[in-house]
């Protein structure tokens, strides 16, 4: 069942509030009408409705909510990532980068130290070997990847990647692409 199918069987308001009652524990027809107030004219064709689209079920004379319907519909319609998507080759340093980088941005600054040189690595090559940045624009480039661009450019010194002297910062550490 697709996402859209799945919203469809529950977009009408009866049908909602039918599998809301199973969900909540009625088990007979006469019970969803009790839990929901709507009348039987209107909770059978919905209970019916509900077992076409597989949303409800009948175990033992019971109707039970097929909750594992949610789950199957949203990983059917899952697209996996694209190979050329990935932040890095390795795939556990991509893992890694994927974890803690959304659309482009560091959502936060690992606390273990194996991941944040990870992160640290991919970072640092923002900065052309060779080139030397004054504070100001090495500030800059990192503002575009964290707000706390003090706190990524002190973790970037501390590990080495890059150095400083008098407020002039150049790359000296991490995988360079040749």
């Amino acid at each position: 069942m697709t996402p859209t199918a799945l919203c469809g069987l529950l977009a009408e308001s009866d049908r909602l509030r039918v599998f809301a009652a199973v969900v909540l524990g009625a088990r007979t027809p006469s019970a969803v009408e009790v839990a929901t107030g709507l009348p039987a004219r209107l909770v059978e064709p919905a209970i019916r409705r509900l077992q076409q689209g597989g949303l409800l079920a009948v175990a033992d004379g019971a109707l039970i909510a097929e909750r594992e319907a949610f789950k199957d519909a949203v990983r059917a319609s899952a697209v996996p990532a694209e190979p050329s998507s990935r932040l890095d080759p390795d795939r556990q340093r991509d893992l890694v980068l994927r974890t803690f980088i959304t659309d482009g941005r560091l959502t936060q600054i690992p606390a273990a130290r194996g991941k944040r040189v990870v992160v640290l690595e991919h970072i640092a090559s923002s900065f052309e070997p060779g080139v030397r940045y004054p504070e100001r624009e090495v500030d800059a480039i990192l503002r575009a990847w964290h707000d706390d661009h003090a706190a990524l450019r002190r973790h970037l010194v501390d590990a080495d990647l890059l150095s400083r002297d008098r407020n002039v910062y150049w790359r000296s550490g991490g995988p360079v692409v040749v």
